[in-house]
């Protein structure tokens, strides 16, 4: 596996190196401290996986994540500070996999790693495939059916919308204002105790309770974790 790192703090630098070294010798790390030259080595170094810091001295990471999401779907993990939820929303409405928040510990960065590799790694759902089969949950997405241990759930338009929505997205948070907007429409962004209802209502059909499948991120939206 070989990461790229972006991020101008050499203790930091340091630090991740050490961690990685440690856990996973096999990993290469390809470092750059600006973002213009992190966007030059997502091209020619074909990276796995990035974790790219939020403050950079050229430009933002935002800006870095939006010119790499022009020509790649590489899982992108974001530093952030503590604290700036909006810039969590922001990463991930952007494109983001994930984010860790600074000061972090190294083995929660590993483990988000780890994370975002094996969900992208899944094969249990491809955008062209028809049904997506995880446990106990299959969906049908040719004839829009949902079954839960082979009983067949009932689901109205809007309630299998937000599930496929976040079916495609398994392993990553979808944001509030993303779900809002593909479901309703901008004009319904601001309206989110209408999305808290239709959660708590695919919860019930699908018998998710304690939710173990429609997990809530709180103050950044949703996230879809296969049952087991």
């Amino acid at each position: 596996m070989k990461v790229l790192l972006v991020e101008d703090d050499p203790q930091i630098l340091e630090v991740v190196s050490v961690c990685f070294k440690l856990r996973w010798p096999d990993v290469k790390l390809v470092f750059s401290a600006s973002g213009e030259k992190g966007i030059e080595l997502v091209e020619t170094e074909s990276p796995d996986i990035i974790i790219l810091d939020i403050g950079l001295p050229d430009m933002s990471g935002f800006e870095v994540l939006e010119q790499i999401r022009f020509f790649s779907d590489v899982p992108v993990i974001i530093l952030t500070v503590r604290g700036e939820e909006m810039d969590k929303v922001r990463g991930l409405e952007l494109g983001a996999d994930d984010y860790v928040t600074k000061p972090f510990n190294h083995m929660e960065l590993l483990a988000r790693v780890k994370a975002v590799m094996n969900r992208t790694r899944m094969s249990e759902f491809k955008g062209g495939e028809s049904r997506f089969t995880s446990g106990r949950l299959v969906i049908d997405f040719a004839a829009r059916t949902v079954a839960s241990n082979d009983e067949v759930v009932k689901l109205t338009p809007i309630e299998y919308k937000i599930l496929h929505l976040m079916v495609r997205n398994a392993g990553r948070v979808v944001t509030q204002r993303r779900l809002m907007s593909e479901v309703w429409g901008e004009s319904y962004l601001e309206n989110t105790d209408r999305l808290r209802t239709y959660i708590r209502r695919l919860r019930k059909k699908l018998k998710d309770n304690p939710p173990q499948m429609l997990l809530t991120e709180h103050g950044l939206g949703y996230k879809f974790v296969s049952p087991v």
